[in-house]
């Protein structure tokens, strides 16, 4: 049986939607994907059927969410105090440990089959952080790999070490769910009420405060064109 590759991506900016609804989202694209990589495997003759990838962008409401290999003592606050500041805390099945989503990040949720491109998630992790590098490279901003913590670094190996993307994925049959969370003009204060990803040793950080100054709506459009741009270039596929 020959199998064609395909990288093409079906894109879709969401809005601003729920956690959990997105959640239930990914995976109904995710099960489909996979549903229909089973139905290849048994079938017996060279009518092999393509299988689709998908990227997705969203703005969270506020929300903390857990990974499964987190540790709920790296939530800081309780039940009280989430209500206070208006937001909800979730257990999710990516990997890593806590991190938070809100208004101002542009979340980022490839759904791709990775035997379209190839079937390494190390590479997927690192193609990842390559385009976010690339990214906020246009904005001055020299982003880096951390050895051990996954996601993308500013000033990695001195004291004001910083996140400013935070990553968790999870794969199954070589598909993939969850993403990146970028921080363009996030509010800041809410990661003070985690450990995020479960670091102590390190902040957090954002394009605004990098920059001094909030990027306009017009500039997250450009901010985002400039992600779906260099996906694009690193994993060599084509949005549509």
């Amino acid at each position: 049986m020959t199998i064609t590759q395909n990288k093409t991506i079906h894109f879709e900016d969401l809005g601003t939607k729920d956690y959990l609804p997105t959640f239930d989202y990914q995976e109904k694209l995710m099960n489909q994907i996979i549903d229909l990589k089973l139905k290849n495997r048994d079938r017996t003759d060279d009518l092999y059927e393509i299988t689709d990838n998908y990227f997705l962008f969203v703005e969270h409401p506020h929300v903390y969410t857990l990974g499964k290999s987190g540790d709920e003592i790296n939530m800081l606050i309780n039940d009280e105090k989430l209500k206070e500041i208006e937001a909800t805390f979730v257990k999710t099945n990516r990997g890593g440990d806590i991190t938070y989503h809100g208004f101002g990040q542009i979340v980022g949720y490839p759904i791709l089959d990775l035997d379209n491109f190839k079937s390494d998630i190390h590479l997927y992790m690192r193609n990842l952080e390559e385009v976010i590098i690339r990214v906020i490279a246009e904005y001055g901003l020299k982003g880096e790999r951390s050895p051990g913590e996954t996601g993308v670094w500013l000033d990695v190996g001195t004291p004001f070490a910083r996140k400013i993307c935070a990553m968790g994925v999870k794969t199954s049959k070589w598909v993939t769910m969850h993403g990146f969370a970028l921080n363009a003009n996030t509010d800041l204060r809410y990661f003070e009420y985690i450990i995020p990803c479960g670091i102590k040793d390190k902040s957090v950080t954002s394009i605004a405060r990098e920059l001094e100054r909030k990027l306009t709506n017009e500039e997250i459009v450009e901010l985002k064109n400039k992600i779906k741009k260099h996906f694009q270039d690193v994993f060599e596929a084509e949005f549509i």
